[in-house]
């Protein structure tokens, strides 16, 4: 399985950064292949001037459409998804998704953001035609705390349950999902059948 990480945040320090680490973490110890971007990887002038032409948006592109599945985390700004997310998501053809499973995620700095997967992240991704979204997960900033220097991050271990619930339900759907028939092999199908009226 090939999972594509994708961070929403601009900043180097960040709590949605720390949940996307530590899903990818956990499914690479699951024997999943994750490649990973953050919005911040890509050059700005591309971002802004939408350049669909861009090398870096167009290896993420092939890395999508060879993935099973897309992990998108963003922290909350404005009771929405970071507008640089949003730029980059804007630059994907209308169907990138097609196919995919997808584990939504958001960091905001209280309970009253939690809509926010729903509401404003879900239905952009939708648009972009996941096959299919699981029910995401929101995370209030106390409940990441910071490494201090060497020291790793801490989840709260109700967040960490959620997160490794959410993970399984995420692999599992991407064990279940149907895949897609190459255009010639369903023609061939379609002619080889016995068919009776």
């Amino acid at each position: 399985m090939l999972v594509v990480s994708l961070g929403g945040s601009p900043s180097l320090r960040s709590r949605s950064g720390v949940l996307l680490e530590r899903s990818q973490r956990w499914l690479q110890q699951q024997g999943v292949e994750v490649v990973s971007y953050q919005v911040r990887d890509f050059p700005a002038e591309d971002l802004l001037h939408a350049r669909f032409d861009s090398p870096k948006v167009l290896d993420l592109l092939q890395q999508i459409e060879n993935a099973d599945g897309l992990l998108i985390a963003t922290p909350v700004y404005k009771a929405s998804f970071s507008g640089a997310l949003k730029t980059l998501l804007d630059l994907l053809p209308e169907r990138a998704l097609n196919h995919k499973i997808v584990l939504p995620m958001a960091t905001g700095g209280s309970i009253a953001h939690m809509l926010v997967v729903d509401y404003a992240l879900k239905p952009v991704l939708s648009a972009l035609k996941a096959q299919e979204m699981l029910q995401g997960i929101f995370a209030e900033d106390s409940q990441i705390a910071y490494g201090e220097g060497s020291a790793a991050a801490q989840l709260a271990p109700a967040l960490e349950q959620r997160l490794h619930e959410a993970l399984d339900q995420f692999i599992g759907a991407m064990a279940r999902r149907p895949k897609p028939l190459e255009p010639g092999l369903l023609n061939e199908r379609l002619l080889s059948a016995r068919w009776s009226i």
